[in-house]
């Protein structure tokens, strides 16, 4: 069973997490978006989904309670649930627009914003009363995905990277693998994610992330190993090593095989011809 999370929780004196009040599969309890800093003019990261008055109403009494208002926003990445909510949470500042910080995408246009979106830069830091915040690029769950680290507290936001339970889905495994090593370099204490839970395990919890991965790829290269065949269709690899997943889940499961293939495909272990694979060797001894 999921873990409760609170809509409004003072996680650290300078951390106070606002829960996006938009439960689901996908987002598990909700978009964590965290108010960072200990003066009145403070960094958000994340905004939530569009339209969801509940979670503007309790954005808009902390800021009230804490005689805050925002003086920097910074979106982890282009997901609605992360960026959707910003005309709405524009409008709850007590003071001047806040600036609108984002990574940029590199495999499709950025969507049309209310406000003009500042390019964060990797390793860019950034300042609030109380808090410094250090970007870093974090690629595979989308193109423009980005952690900050938080030096004060040996802490890292880890955004839709890590979350707070299960394991995170991704569009590119090569760059996300290369992201997850990036994130157990900092050493962070503790995680702060974009869904689920405080992580108070962090190093624990990232090495299960890679070992899983590692673990699921080295299945399929033991299959195209050992298969009498040489070339093999990814869902002929699913119903080999998903044997004891019902079927109904195969195709969500041919994706996930599809993402280790391509990553395979870039660390130059499979060869791809057409929609079967080979792995290298196997093809280099025809």
């Amino acid at each position: 069973m999921s873990a409760v999370i609170p809509k409004v929780t003072h996680i650290s004196p300078r951390i106070i997490r606002v829960l996006g009040c938009n439960p689901s599969p996908m987002t598990l309890q909700g978009t964590n978006t965290y108010l960072i800093g200990t003066g009145r003019r403070r960094l958000l990261l994340d905004v939530g989904e569009p339209g969801n008055n509940e979670y503007i109403s309790q954005l808009a009494q902390v800021l009230k309670q804490n005689n805050a208002s925002l003086e920097k926003i910074v979106i982890s990445h282009w997901h609605h649930d992360h960026i959707g909510g910003l005309g709405d949470v524009l409008k709850v500042s007590q003071e001047d627009t806040p600036s609108v910080h984002k990574f940029p995408r590199n495999d499709a246009e950025e969507e049309p914003a209310i406000v003009d979106l500042l390019s964060l830069t990797h390793q860019q830091e950034m300042k609030v009363e109380g808090a410094t915040v250090r970007v870093h690029h974090t690629p595979g769950h989308t193109t423009d995905h980005v952690i900050l680290e938080l030096p004060e507290e040996r802490a890292v936001f880890s955004g839709d990277c890590i979350l707070g339970e299960g394991t995170a889905v991704f569009e590119d495994l090569h760059s996300y693998m290369g992201s997850l090593k990036a994130i157990l370099d900092l050493e962070p204490e503790v995680i702060y994610p974009g869904h689920g839970p405080v992580i108070e395990n962090p190093i624990e919890r990232i090495k299960h992330y890679i070992d899983h991965r590692n673990q699921r790829e080295s299945q399929i290269v033991e299959v195209l190993t050992e298969s009498p065949k040489k070339f093999l269709k990814a869902m002929e690899l699913v119903k080999t090593i998903y044997k004891e997943t019902p079927e109904i889940l195969h195709p969500a499961a041919e994706v996930n095989v599809n993402h280790h293939l391509e990553k395979l495909l870039k660390d130059g272990l499979v060869y791809r011809e057409n929609n079967t694979w080979c792995l290298r060797a196997r093809k280099d001894q025809l």
